[in-house]
């Protein structure tokens, strides 16, 4: 199994700080891209699209500052919001495992076939586990999903007993992953990066649970939305006040104002 140790410095959570006046940014800098997580972070509390967010991600992209969608889930899923919210960067899909250009190029980083007899073979170890996962599964090209509710310590006790050992375990709010170890989001949005030739230290990442932590590793600064994992909330650069997609409105307000003052 992979274990990875995530540490990155932090600004202590100020609980009492006004949300539009609060330090969302470390002095003198200013994203050129913004990397933001789906599920728990664009969202409100119910799980549904939070439309602050949405009109703030729009603002980022009319003041000059693409978007990037790093995802756990799907490209379908992904790339619908991409269109419909009008965002013009890349998609890192999977936790990394794909990922998708404007041009239409799609680069898959991992066959998802692996990760799906992994899944239903401890389902034929342990029988209360549901091997088809959750709906998404069905346009899923690089991992697996099972819901998050299931027992994830004997998955992970089974897997490593197994020629599956080698498979990367991880929970979410939303799904338990099981996918090849050289995915995560940090490695997909570091190729996506690379790509477009802009320095990580230049990209501001926002996210919420276990698998948004190699993309804040990666990035120069990083937010944990109100609601975060407490281990994200632990590493992230700056804590909301605002939960999940209720972030945005405050954070993009301040990158526009540093962006307007500095010409």
């Amino acid at each position: 199994m992979l274990t990875v140790d995530h540490q990155h410095a932090r600004t202590p959570k100020e609980e009492d700080t006004p949300v539009f006046s609060m330090a969302w940014l470390p002095e003198g800098w200013t994203p050129k891209l913004v990397a933001v997580d789906i599920d728990g972070t664009l969202t409100d509390a119910n799980k549904l699209l939070h439309v602050g967010a949405v009109e703030a991600l729009r603002a980022l992209e009319a003041a000059g500052i693409p978007v990037i969608i790093c995802t756990g889930n799907t490209r379908p899923i992904a790339y619908g919001l991409w269109r419909f919210i009008g965002l013009s960067g890349p998609l890192v899909c999977e936790n990394g495992g794909v990922l998708w250009y404007p041009s239409g190029e799609v680069v898959l980083r991992a066959d998802g076939r692996e990760a799906e007899d992994a899944c239903r073979w401890v389902a034929e170890q342990l029988p209360d586990i549901d091997p088809s996962g959750i709906a998404t599964n069905r346009w899923r090209e690089s991992e697996w999903c099972l819901k998050t509710d299931e027992d994830m310590e004997a998955i992970q006790g089974l897997l490593a007993e197994s020629q599956w050992s080698h498979l990367t375990v991880l929970r979410t709010g939303f799904a338990i992953h099981v996918m090849d170890p050289c995915l995560s989001k940090g490695e997909g949005l570091s190729a996506v990066l690379e790509r477009l030739d802009v320095p990580p230290e230049d990209v501001l990442a926002v996210g919420d649970a276990p698998n948004d932590l190699s993309m804040f590793d990666l990035v120069g600064w990083s937010v944990a939305v109100g609601g975060a994992f407490p281990e994200v909330e632990a590493v992230a650069s700056v804590c909301s006040p605002e939960p999940h997609g209720a972030t945005f409105p405050p954070l993009v307000e301040a990158i526009l104002i540093r962006k307007k003052a500095e010409g």
